[in-house]
């Protein structure tokens, strides 16, 4: 039998340990009643504590075009200040604000585009602690702030941004678009690939969550951190060929030097995948500078209009499919009334006679297109437009994209759209469906963007060729691109056949809606337009170049257009003639900035172009074309020095771009009387120009 233990109480323990306990209750109600403990305020130290939350900037990603080279990037901006207080400087032999204000005042007007008393001017502002300098010194580059920092001037500093910069300037703006910062100091996307693609863009910002004392800028030792990483912006790829691009917009700024015109694109896709491999327009910006933006819609999506003779492709085309057509059917040309009220003519009032429908085509035959559209109906043609992508949006990679107006439903209606009146298209749109005639009746999905790459290198997404549906069957499409050979080379002009390639195509000429009803009067209230394929064997490219109120004709838009298919044919190596266009005779610009005015005019003239040195200084202040944009030889190059006096040049037989250049750089007003080139200048060559002078020039057509 086991003994039972007991177990005895300790009664001295059990009232030591109440003690503690009650002592431990003491101590700690003491310490909630008590201002300081030990001599240290703890509700003064418990909020001297605080959580601190940072954001971490993700970075936007970059624009490149379809070779890789960068179109826009996110990089650092400065906006100049000074401090004027002379409390900062607390030694004398290392002052923190400005002491010589004259001498800083005239080192500064000689970096920026200010004048010295301007900057003077801010400088002597009483009371103030620091001062800016508006407008012309924000943004400033790394480039312009390294020359400031150079000067060593005490007192001048820089606040730092960031800003997105488009390395090529206006090259394709309403493509790429732009971005700037908003009130919060995050750029956005606000046009473009942009706008579209501003989240991609953006990327995802993060955060690192700390405690700190208030009094300090360090984390507490011994707590903890909680850090998201911020995921940085995906690039994206345009499915823009910088070489095509370049020689797009030169064939509209080549139209533009001597005519006015409301607007004018010039679009190239790739005939056989839908990219579009260029789109120039008029009026362009400079993204880095939005105060050059005139309007917020790309032509090449959100203008609509009526098209005119080129939708005669589909309306043909469409009587074809439907077995409406017979190519040696004949018809009496020059008009045809389809109702009471309405007689369709033909450009030629009087007619060609009786002709085949053939025919009918290569003359651009509005009596042709009615007859076919009138067999057809208006449901059936319709169906057509609809099928072709006319009357819905294209869906491309672009913001602001509208859908155009195909509602007809009356005979009169019904024989206009058949050649392009009372209906409205995009070019995207006409693009799209011109694709049918080069793959066999199908047609292709634009696009712009070839591929994304995210933060870690790896390709999120590739574009690919992409059929929406067969409208034609390739029968059509084949007897389509005959119909379009002849209008080129067998029809009444031979104004629109390049060189060394062979192309097919169709004009266009519409009248321009008046708000109050019918049709504008005037001898350029047009829209003319041109769509073009080559090589005619091997279909790779699509042309289609638009303009409205352009005060020319149809063969100033094929002189431009026919150079440019020259050397569109020749840089792609598709040329079936030997006197290719020299592409060797395209030159790419570099800086010459801040370089010595004489050694930058020698350079150039080594490349065989035309240096215009502007004005008397030493230093070139700026330049046009900018560094990267692409010249031809014998051009015209502008070179801006840092003088303050300038005199008149001889402008006789200069552009009006080229005098427009000219004149923008130096801030001067002029004002044009014809087009063309100049044939006199109200200020005689070689004399002063004076601040605020107004300039007028005669011009006349060569």
């Amino acid at each position: 039998m086991r003994k039972r233990v007991t177990v005895k109480t300790n009664k001295l323990l059990i009232l030591a340990v109440a003690l503690l306990l009650c002592a431990a209750i003491a101590k700690l109600g003491y310490i909630v009643l008590a201002d300081k403990v030990d001599g240290i305020d703890l509700q003064k130290k418990a909020s001297s504590i605080t959580t601190v939350k940072k954001t971490l900037y993700a970075s936007r990603g970059n624009i490149y075009d379809v070779h890789g080279d960068i179109l826009a990037r996110t990089v650092n901006s400065y906006t100049l200040i000074a401090y004027l207080s002379e409390s900062r400087t607390k030694n004398p032999n290392n002052p923190q604000h400005v002491v010589d204000k004259d001498y800083t005042a005239q080192k500064l007007s000689e970096i920026l585009d200010i004048p010295k008393e301007d900057i003077l001017k801010r400088l002597n502002k009483k009371d103030a602690y620091q001062v800016q300098f508006g407008s012309k010194a924000t943004n400033l580059t790394e480039y312009t702030k390294t020359k400031i920092d150079a000067l060593d001037l005490p007192g001048i500093d820089f606040i730092v941004s960031q800003q997105r910069y488009y390395d090529k300037s206006t090259f394709a703006s309403y493509i790429i678009g732009y971005a700037k910062e908003n009130d919060e100091g995050k750029i956005i996307g606000e046009l473009g690939v942009e706008k579209y693609y501003n989240g991609l863009l953006s990327g995802e910002n993060g955060s690192t969550e700390y405690q700190k004392y208030t009094s300090g800028n360090y984390q507490i030792p011994n707590t903890p951190t909680k850090t998201i990483k911020a995921k940085n912006g995906s690039d994206i790829y345009l499915t823009i060929e910088s070489n095509i691009q370049f020689i797009a917009e030169k064939a509209v700024s080549d139209l533009m030097k001597n005519f006015t015109a409301e607007w004018v694109i010039f679009a190239v896709m790739d005939a056989n995948t839908g990219a579009i491999v260029a789109s120039a327009t008029y009026p362009g910006f400079n993204p880095n500078d939005t105060n050059t933006i005139t309007s917020y819609m790309n032509p090449l999506v959100s203008y609509q209009y009526e098209p005119g003779s080129v939708m005669k492709v589909f309306s043909f085309a469409s009587a074809i499919e439907e077995k409406a057509y017979k190519s040696d059917e004949t018809y009496k040309s020059g008009n045809v009334k389809v109702d009471s009220e309405t007689l369709i003519r033909d450009a030629n009032r009087t007619g060609w006679g009786t002709i085949t429908f053939d025919r009918g085509f290569a003359y651009s035959s509005n009596v042709a297109s009615t007859y076919l559209a009138l067999r057809l109906g208006a449901n059936k043609l319709r169906s057509y437009y609809e099928n072709l992508g006319f009357g819905a949006k294209t869906g491309i990679e672009l913001a602001n994209e509208v859908e155009g107006d195909i509602s007809f439903k009356y005979k009169s209606e019904l024989a206009t759209a058949s050649f392009g009146q009372g209906i409205t298209v995009t070019p995207v749109q006409m693009l799209q469906a011109l694709t049918f005639v080069t793959n066999n009746g199908i047609i292709l999905k634009p696009y712009i963007v070839s591929k994304i790459v995210d933060s870690n290198g790896k390709v999120s997404y590739e574009a690919k060729k992409e059929e929406i549906r067969q409208v034609y069957s390739s029968e059509t499409a084949t007897k389509m691109r005959s119909l379009m050979h002849d209008v080129i080379y067998n029809s009444l002009t031979t104004i629109w056949q390049p060189n060394n390639v062979t192309v097919i195509g169709k004009t266009g000429t519409a009248q321009i809606a008046s708000p109050k009803g019918g049709y504008l009067d005037g001898e350029y209230n047009y829209v003319r337009s041109f769509a073009g394929i080559f090589p005619e064997d091997n279909p790779q490219y699509i042309v289609y170049v638009a303009t409205k109120k352009l005060n020319g004709v149809a063969r100033n838009i094929a002189d431009v257009t026919k150079v440019a298919i020259e050397e569109i044919a020749s840089y792609a190596k598709l040329t079936d003639k030997k006197n290719d266009a020299d592409l060797s005779k395209i030159i790419t610009m570099t800086n010459y900035i801040s370089k010595e005015s004489g050694i930058g005019k020698s350079n150039l003239e080594e490349l065989g172009l035309k240096p215009v040195v502007i004005g008397n200084g030493k230093y070139i202040i700026n330049q046009y074309p900018e560094n990267g944009q692409k010249v031809l030889v014998g051009n015209k190059v502008f070179l801006l020095t840092n003088s303050l006096d300038f005199t008149m040049p001889d402008m006789i037989n200069w552009s009006m771009g080229d005098v427009k250049t000219y004149c923008s750089l130096i801030k001067l007003d002029c004002s044009f009387n014809g087009y063309g080139y100049v044939t006199s200048q109200s200020i005689s060559a070689n004399e002063p120009i004076v601040a605020n002078t107004s300039i007028q020039f005669e011009l006349k057509e060569k």
